[in-house]
């Protein structure tokens, strides 16, 4: 059992959890339960952003920075497309009915009827924007820096494999690695239970944000091998000309409510409960 830590009184965030380093396993093994509990809904999931993906390819192929962008911001925003799978994963846990009305009511309804709580009911939307800001943000340092130190103008996916991936001189390709992490490093620590947490709980973003900070803080190598895990899974769907996207979007995210229902304890807060 996750032994919990205590609460600082003067931010009143939901208790964050230990738990074992391997846990990460489990939450695949959980999130791919869900999946053959409720398989048209969750795949669907997977087939629409593999689609949209695709989208993103066809029209940006030969513009590789926009592409590069719109990709970007397509995975960092995963959190937030993922609410539904969420909502899924609850309902099961809680043996209450699944089917296409929840995922309608998840997207339109939830917080219906939470007028009292203010701009908290945007708070789905504030946190998308807030990742699609930093995806941008990523994009543009990631252009300055291959613009200014690659040997040849950098146009298509092609020239960035032939100039950067695969050029003798490893050196950029490492430098841009390493920025790459340094950036996405904060937006992980931001988010790995941010958005669960706000669909689940009467928290504000605020928060979201710092609970998931302290998740990560409590648990930093079980969360290491989580981010690893996830960006092994979501290479393999891009390598596998996007089709690969179809199971594991929906499996992780599933297993990232699984993640949220192991790192912390939210009991104190309000749930928020979707209506009719």
């Amino acid at each position: 059992m996750p032994n919990t830590l205590s609460r600082a009184p003067s931010l009143d965030l939901p208790v964050a959890l230990r738990i074992g380093w391997m846990q990460p396993l489990t939450w695949l093994a959980l999130g791919w339960r869900d999946i053959c509990r409720t398989p048209l809904l969750s795949l669907s999931h997977g087939v629409f952003l593999a689609l949209l993906g695709a989208a993103i390819l066809l029209v940006g192929h030969n513009r590789f920075w926009l592409m590069a962008g719109a990709l970007s911001g397509f995975l960092v925003v995963g959190p937030v497309v993922a609410t539904s799978l969420y909502a899924i994963s609850r309902a099961l846990e809680r043996k209450e009915p699944v089917s296409w009305r929840l995922v309608r009511r998840t997207w339109m309804h939830w917080q219906q009827g939470q007028s009292k709580l203010g701009n908290d009911y945007w708070c789905l939307v504030q946190f998308g924007l807030l990742l699609a800001i930093s995806a941008t943000g990523w994009v543009l340092v990631s252009a300055s820096l291959i613009t200014l130190l690659a040997p040849v103008r950098i146009a298509t996916p092609m020239d960035f494999m032939q100039y950067v991936v695969l050029a003798p001189d490893g050196t950029l390709f490492h430098l841009w690695l390493a920025l790459g992490s340094f950036l996405a490093a904060p937006i992980f620590a931001s988010s790995v239970i941010s958005m669960p947490l706000l669909m689940d709980r009467k928290v504000t973003l605020s928060q979201a944000v710092l609970t998931s900070w302290s998740v990560i803080l409590q648990n930093p190598i079980a969360m290491a091998l989580w981010a690893a895990l996830i960006v092994m899974f979501t290479l393999l769907g891009l390598a596998s000309l996007l089709l690969g996207l179809v199971l594991v979007i929906p499996m992780l995210g599933h297993a990232s409510w699984h993640a949220y229902r192991d790192l912390v304890d939210a009991s104190d807060f309000a749930l928020r409960e979707a209506v009719s």
